[in-house]
């Protein structure tokens, strides 16, 4: 039996690569975007030729190469596609059709799609890296995420629903349990995983079908922990300082003892994607267990998700795996009433392929008799 005493087991490590429309930008505020994204582009480009995986910002703030190319991207999808996708092929570089698609087979499925893009932590915190935005104390910064908040509209329009964390983030990026993004690591921070859950639950409360979800009474607690991030090490080529975190650990009250909550394959929701999603929740690299996304979801939602998350890009290989269950079980989609798919919003850009991957193999025809 697993009980809240394995939570404050944290471990220091790398991490492995980690509601609503937009609001149009003014004069003011494009003009800002548009210095930003150049000078994103120009450190972008100056960190690759130094074979860097890092840009370095302000007061210890580090930056992740491929978010600065995604944000100096622009337009993504489309024509677009092929000029600013590194997919390994041109018919993989658009990720609407993707998308569309795999809500498409949902759809048949009876399946709900919501989509969360995880905003870059230059987003959120772009002062930190670009002398071009500054932002008055208590304020928030503009958004210099211009070409996603365009792409959600598309999806949006084609009848994706989509759950855009950027308004809420800038925001709250300064609460009272820590920064949304660790400074060093390439993901958000457990304080960030808290605040996209609320934002995720708002958004699918309101499904009929949740009431009657058998409920399990849950608790979480807050505590620090030392995270060594995985932007720190190959800059200094030494054992980065650790980084204290906040994070809120998520266990189930059966006693005076919570146990730790596993995630559920029989769940009617699944949380699907990237290492967002395993972020500390898997352990070893990803710092910590039970306090990561889907244990943040099963606390706002009071029952366990099924977790069908990958290290690395959370397009399609997360999908792939998603295709590996409902294989292995006939009735694995039976069971499920919604996915989140969650993934960093760099991967627009920065995936190697958006290509369709059927949600379920196809049934082998019957042998024709003559």
């Amino acid at each position: 039996m697993k009980h809240w005493h394995i939570f404050g087991a944290i471990v220091m490590g790398a991490c492995v690569a980690a509601v609503g429309a937009g609001r149009p930008a003014g004069a003011a505020e494009s003009d800002i975007a548009n210095a930003f994204a150049a000078e994103s582009a120009a450190k972008a480009a100056a960190a690759e030729r130094a074979s860097a995986m890092a840009v370095a910002g302000r007061e210890g703030w580090l930056f992740p190469v491929a978010e600065l190319r995604h944000l100096a991207a622009g337009k993504f999808w489309g024509d677009a596609a092929a000029k600013v996708s590194r997919a390994s092929k041109a018919e993989f570089a658009d990720p609407l059709p993707a998308i569309l698609d795999f809500k498409a087979q949902l759809d048949k499925a009876g399946i709900e799609l919501v989509v969360v893009p995880v905003p870059g932590k230059s987003t959120i915190y772009p002062d930190m890296l670009s002398a071009a935005v500054t932002v008055a104390p208590g304020a928030a910064p503009p958004r210099v995420d211009a070409a996603d908040q365009e792409f959600m509209e598309v999806l949006r329009g084609a009848g994706v629903r989509v759950v855009d964390l950027v308004p809420e983030f800038l925001a709250h990026r300064s609460g009272k349990e820590g920064q949304l993004f660790c400074k060093t690591d390439s993901h958000w921070s457990g304080n960030g995983c808290v605040v996209a859950a609320r934002l995720i639950a708002a958004e699918i409360k309101d499904r009929p079908w949740l009431a009657a979800v058998p409920k399990i009474s849950v608790v979480g607690v807050w505590r620090t922990a030392d995270v060594a991030g995985d932007l720190a090490a190959p800059r200094t080529g030494k054992e980065p300082t650790p980084e204290r975190v906040a994070i809120r650990f998520v266990g189930e009250k059966t006693g005076d003892d919570p146990e730790m909550i596993e995630a559920n394959p029989k769940s009617p929701v699944v949380l699907l994607g990237d290492s967002s999603s395993l972020v500390f929740h898997a352990g070893a690299d990803m710092h910590a267990v039970g306090a990561g996304l889907a244990d943040q979801l099963t606390a706002e939602l009071g029952f366990a998700m099924d977790l069908v998350a990958v290290q690395g890009s959370g397009t399609a290989s997360a999908r792939i795996n998603l295709l590996r269950r409902s294989s292995s079980d006939p009735n694995y989609l039976k069971a499920k009433r919604l996915i989140i798919w969650c993934f960093v919003a760099r991967d627009f850009t920065e995936s190697q392929e958006w290509k369709k991957v059927p949600i379920a193999k196809e049934p082998k025809a019957a042998n024709a008799k003559g």
